[in-house]
């Protein structure tokens, strides 16, 4: 019996939130009159993890976790409902067309109805004769379950998925999601279904727990078990008479900070541009700040060799240098004894700039001042030279 929680890991050592004794050891594959001398009670405690909140079995799964088994799937008022539910789903999120996995397919109940709602459907399932059922009917399922997160289902990447009540029987379901994503597209679509465990709590169904389910999610676990697996929530609902959780996900795509690129360089052309044009006459620049940006600043904007050196008020930097581009720090007082040579200054001292280009026009005020704001360079003073 394992310790951790399933979801994030945190070490569950208290006492069980719920615990029953004698109760069933299996949900399916029912003993029969040869087996019943064997078949036992099992005692059943479930757990809170303090840190996440999910709820859920420590036990090891049950033998057949990877198959997906479904009796009351045919039934017709459950055809009505998944036809009209996938049809609104591939329509909203315009899957039509596109190639959609169903993560658990068990005989096709549901990929069946999915292929009719327009997508082209295709299917992975642990059961050999299952799988076998599925294609023999004319439905794309291959066989395999989702053991690594870098697990390759045939004909990935896909535009979309959905599993249907399976995630919860899943003993490392942060591997298994992440082996989803892996085999998506950029921006595909999902719909998770669960059990749904906020219903259970409401309304005290003490005979929803079993040891098939490792994990009761309420939509706040659902949630946050998606999102730390590469998921984006876009929605999370009860389905179903209330007894299922639909969250619909979108698979995260990382950021586009190339804008940060762009910016950078503008930044870099503004600075060197101000040096170059104000340094006349042989005169010489400082900078002001030796904070984390306007250290990034001078490492990223190449000033190495184009300052003298860096002013900062505080003692601890002062007869140090800068980190990466080894410019000398000193005190203010060092640009007051050596103003004869530095007729430029840099100003990168983020909240306190104004301050200082304050202190520098007064006490040096045939220096050229500029202060380095978040989209360029703000000329404050401009260096003229005064002819003798």
């Amino acid at each position: 019996m394992q310790k951790k929680c399933r979801c994030c890991g945190n070490l569950i050592d208290g006492k069980p939130i719920l615990e029953y004794h004698d109760m069933p050891g299996v949900a399916q594959n029912f003993p029969d009159r040869y087996s019943l001398e064997r078949d036992q009670g099992i005692q059943l405690k479930i757990y809170q993890c303090q840190n996440c909140g999910l709820i859920q079995l420590l036990d090891d799964p049950v033998s057949y976790y990877r198959d997906v088994i479904r009796a009351s799937a045919v039934s017709e008022e459950m055809k009505a409902f998944r036809s009209v539910y996938f049809k609104d789903f591939v329509d909203k999120y315009h899957l039509n067309g596109k190639k959609v996995v169903e993560i658990g397919t068990g005989k096709g109940e549901f990929l069946s109805l999915m292929r009719l709602a327009g997508v082209q459907a295709f299917g992975i399932e642990h059961c050999k004769e299952s799988v076998a059922e599925c294609n023999k009917s004319g439905l794309n399922v291959f066989e395999g379950y989702l053991e690594q997160a870098d697990y390759e289902i045939p004909q990935a990447p896909f535009d979309g998925f959905f599993i249907m009540n399976f995630l919860e029987h899943i003993p490392e379901p942060n591997v298994f999601l992440q082996g989803i994503c892996n085999n998506l597209a950029e921006n595909a679509a999902g719909l998770v279904e669960v059990p749904n465990t906020d219903m259970i709590l409401n309304n005290l169904l003490f005979s929803e727990f079993m040891l098939d389910h490792l994990m009761y999610f309420t939509k706040d676990t659902l949630t946050h078990l998606l999102e730390q697996n590469g998921f984006e929530v876009l929605e999370c609902n009860s389905v179903w008479h209330d007894y299922c959780l639909a969250a619909v996900v979108r698979k995260r795509s990382p950021m586009d900070l190339t804008g940060f690129y762009a910016r950078q360089n503008e930044i870099t052309r503004q600075i060197h541009e101000f040096i170059d044009s104000n340094a006349a006459h042989g005169r010489k620049t400082a900078a002001w700040g030796a904070g984390h940006q306007a250290l990034a600043v001078m490492a990223l904007a190449d000033l190495k060799g184009k300052i003298e050196f860096v002013v900062d008020s505080a003692v601890f930097k002062q007869n140090r240098y800068t980190p990466g581009t080894h410019i000398p720090i000193v005190s203010p007082d060092v640009l007051s004894e050596r103003q004869s040579e530095i007729g430029v200054v840099l100003i990168m001292a983020a909240s306190y700039s104004d301050e200082v280009a304050r202190i520098v026009r007064e006490k040096y005020e045939n220096m050229a001042v500029g202060i380095l704001r978040d989209d360029g360079i703000e000329e404050v003073n401009r260096y003229e030279r005064k002819d003798m």
